[in-house]
């Protein structure tokens, strides 16, 4: 009864501790403007089935997408068993589920080589990070050693939590079979672990039992209130966010109302600009902060992955330029919980190392020139291949496009070969340094030429 007690005081503080880090998140997100979001719902859930569960993007690449796979679909399927385990820690039950029968037969079996798969991903994964260092996850000023760390810590977790539910199953097996009793489900992997143990003494197998269920379910909760803090917690975030995509053609841009409005003054006397609505202040020409961008912007922020597709197919970063789509998002989220609030205990994204950063910023303490420079947003190509290979549909381009907004219409601070077109546009109706008058000097001259 007291073991019932506590588990249920530590569930409750563990969810609870889970909440109270989503609200701060909640939060953040809501620091940006208010967006719209259009668009046919049924799109949306197809996108959501395809590219969030179907994980549809990943198969861009097959053999990470493969280990993905098993990591993510062990994941869904073992919180069937976290379920049984916290069923049985609040009642006092012993394998709750099991009156399903041969479905629960299945869901055990199914479960167990799921977990042993897992595990056989996971080390293949540290090899890759470690070991083989694939670039695109280890390179770029933006992945520093918590980076590494993070991804580190999840995975060995990931292992731990599965060895201790390995633990949990062949200390239950064994013990079952000593006492002439059949264990309700099938167990392929711990019953091939249980036959190797020749032992019979039942206080230490009870003891590997309640430390495995223990450990296993403790870890869990742990996991749970880390990934805040982590980039893995796009196991969670990349679902609203892959429902909340853009469903508007790549390539077309945002436009804003009062320049539309400008414009339309001037190409029609007669046209009358709406006033705002009393208390609404004018909107600024694209963002300098957070909270200049949408919160669309700010929830893609807390989804990356850091996986490092978009930087690996960026034409800018591949020719050597400062730009990494994936920094502008990092930045973006850096940014915003230096001006929120951050959901964790700790602050792992303020940890910095030593050294000269690749790319200066100033002390502005603002999203643009503060973490992101005007250097990089110039070497963009608006060419939306970051946006196509994000596995969870960030819109990378949205934000950098802002930024820029921001610097020309707000700064007047352009290059000096953007500035001499606005010139040409503005004067002569086109790019080009040449009178509208002159345009069809080329045929005369053609014409000329060919009598």
């Amino acid at each position: 009864m007291i073991s019932n007690i506590l588990f249920l005081i530590i569930t409750v503080l563990a969810v609870g501790l889970f909440i109270w880090q989503i609200r701060k998140i909640r939060r953040n997100i809501n620091l940006g403007r208010d967006k719209e979001i259009k668009g046919s719902t049924a799109k949306r859930l197809n996108k959501l089935i395809l590219v969030a569960f179907g994980q549809q993007k990943m198969f861009k690449r097959p053999w990470p997408a493969i280990l993905h796979g098993i990591v993510y679909i062990g994941f869904v399927v073992i919180n069937i068993e976290v379920l049984e385990i916290v069923m049985d820690g609040i009642f006092g039950t012993h394998r709750a589920l099991s009156f399903l029968g041969p479905v629960y037969s299945a869901l055990m079996a199914v479960n167990e080589v799921l977990a042993f798969l897992v595990i056989i991903a996971c080390v293949l994964f540290l090899i890759r990070r470690n070991v083989t260092k694939v670039p695109r996850l280890t390179r770029g000023p933006e992945m520093r050693a918590w980076n590494q760390l993070d991804a580190n810590v999840i995975l060995i977790t990931e292992i731990v939590l599965m060895l201790a539910l390995f633990a949990f199953n062949t200390a239950d097996l064994k013990l079952a079979a000593i006492s002439g009793e059949e264990l309700a489900g099938s167990f392929p992997i711990s019953n091939l672990l249980a036959k190797s143990i020749h032992t019979t003494h039942l206080a230490g197998l009870e003891a590997v039992r309640s430390v495995g269920w223990w450990f296993h379910i403790l870890g869990i909760f742990a996991f749970l209130n880390y990934l805040p803090s982590s980039k893995h917690f796009h196991i969670i975030m990349a679902f609203p966010n892959v429902y909340y995509s853009n469903l508007e053609p790549k390539g077309k841009f945002t436009i804003n109302e009062s320049i539309t409005h400008e414009i339309k003054a001037m190409l029609d006397p007669s046209y009358q600009v709406p006033p705002l609505p009393e208390g609404v202040e004018p909107q600024k020409f694209g963002a300098k902060d957070v909270e200049d961008l949408n919160w669309k912007q700010l929830m893609d922020a807390y989804t990356c992955t850091e996986c490092g597709r978009c930087t690996d197919v960026c034409p800018a970063n591949i020719t050597g330029k400062l730009l990494s789509p994936r920094k502008i998002v990092m930045d973006t989220r850096d940014r915003m919980e230096e001006k929120g609030e951050h959901p964790a205990i700790f602050k792992p994204n303020y940890y910095k190392e030593q050294g000269e950063p690749r790319v200066k910023v100033t002390e502005e303490k603002t999203l643009l020139r503060g973490y992101v420079t005007p250097e990089e947003l110039w070497a963009c190509t608006t060419c939306n291949a970051c946006v196509e290979s994000c596995p969870v549909n960030i819109d990378q381009l949205s934000s950098i496009m802002e930024m820029r907004r921001y610097l020309v219409l707000e700064e007047s601070a352009a290059p000096a070969a953007l500035n001499a077109m606005f010139t040409n546009l503005e004067n002569n109706g086109a790019p080009w340094a040449f009178s509208p008058s002159d345009r069809l000097n080329w045929a005369d001259n053609l014409f000329v030429n060919t009598k």
